[in-house]
């Protein structure tokens, strides 16, 4: 009698599949960390206590060396206010937002021309600060 004993298989988990899904779950995060904050200026913001949320309608920036950008594009100080007024247009808000990103060596004569502008288009404004009282 030939009984022949059956072979046992090593019990292993195919891990195809797993490379695939950790690669688009890569791509995903990293896709939305890009989308997270598209306004990039590089600022040192100044610092403030309370905290104050409100709808990032049009995004001024004013850097240290007093040149102003609304979103990443660059602008001049004299026609501040019809790119702020396009950039409104575009957006269709119903209570459109200006936040006013200003470096900490900005001048307080180029934020008061941001709050001036957005005022004679009767738009709120709001200074970004960071959030921690160091």
């Amino acid at each position: 009698m030939n009984i022949k004993r059956r072979q046992q298989h090593d019990p292993q988990g195919h891990s195809s599949a797993l490379n695939d899904i950790l690669f688009i779950l890569l791509l995903f995060f990293l896709i939305i960390s890009t989308l997270a904050n598209p306004n990039v200026v590089k600022l040192s913001i100044p610092k403030a206590k309370s905290d104050t949320k409100a709808k990032q309608t049009v995004v001024v920036s004013i850097d240290g060396k007093q040149g102003f950008f609304i979103g990443t594009s660059p602008v001049n100080i004299d026609s501040l206010k019809p790119f702020i007024a396009r950039a409104i247009a575009k957006s269709q808000d119903a209570e459109p937002t200006v936040v006013i990103n200003a470096d900490k060596l900005a001048t307080a004569d180029n934020i008061v021309a941001v709050m001036r502008a957005a005022h004679d288009l009767n738009i709120r404004t709001v200074l970004a600060v960071d959030n921690n009282s160091r």
